[in-house]
């Protein structure tokens, strides 16, 4: 998933899209483990896509401190 499409999602949409994909990635670990995983790399897309979700939350989080402290 692109950033941008990331940038319009409320806060409460970014958590729930961030349990999907780590259940998603966990899901997929295990298919790899069992030699079932076709496409090897979606599982580095699911990890990019991850971080890209924690980078936004985190700077959402810090904008609203910054916020609370003015």
């Amino acid at each position: 998933m692109e950033f941008k499409d990331l940038k319009n999602k409320s806060e409460a949409e970014l958590h729930r899209l961030l349990a999907e994909m780590r259940e998603k990635l966990r899901e997929l670990r295990f298919k790899d483990a069992n030699r079932q995983l076709k496409d090897v790399r979606e599982i580095r897309q699911i990890r990019k896509t991850i971080a890209r979700i924690l980078t936004l939350l985190n700077s959402l989080h810090r904008a609203n401190k910054h916020k609370q402290e003015k």
